[in-house]
């Protein structure tokens, strides 16, 4: 689906004119998101590929982590396409386990003084979006039977 094709879904769902005062934008520009910029001449980026361009810039998933993190979810990454020889279960079900581990502690070292501060709340969060993370990955990766990969970014992102 096109960026424009999901502002407009958006729009449907929404009152045009409250969003676009909302926004501080004119109702003609908001309505000019929801069009194919190079078959209906909005000559206006929509926000989402605006997004997407400065992702692609920067290459920097904190970007799309935020605004993932605003709509109650996690960013998780597509595995690589393609089989290699090698696949190997065990590590990555070791790792899920020593990340589920990891949340734990860090979950049980805050709450030792019964008072979780802003840092430790940080570090839970973190902790547990890892763990939600690398768990979405496997599963993707048990889907397509290919655990080479999932090794591979074993020994890339071990801690």
């Amino acid at each position: 689906m096109e960026s424009h094709e999901v502002i407009r879904q958006a729009l449907d769902k929404g009152h045009v004119k409250e969003i676009a005062a909302k926004m501080g934008v004119s109702l003609s520009l908001v309505y000019k998101w929801g069009q194919r910029d190079e078959e209906e001449g909005s000559g206006a980026s929509n926000p989402l590929d605006r997004v997407r361009q400065l992702y692609e810039l920067t290459g920097d998933d904190q970007l799309i982590q935020w605004l993932c993190h605003k709509a109650e979810g996690v960013l998780v990454k597509n595995p690589p396409t393609g089989k290699l020889p090698g696949r190997e279960v065990m590590p990555a079900t070791q790792e899920i386990v020593q990340q589920f581990a990891d949340l734990l502690s860090a979950i049980s070292h805050a709450a030792a003084d019964n008072c979780i501060s802003q840092e430790e709340s940080k570090k839970i969060r973190h902790e547990w979006d890892e763990l939600k993370r690398f768990t979405e990955r496997f599963v993707k990766w048990c889907e397509a039977g290919d655990f080479q990969h999932l090794a591979d970014d074993l020994r890339r992102n071990h801690h």
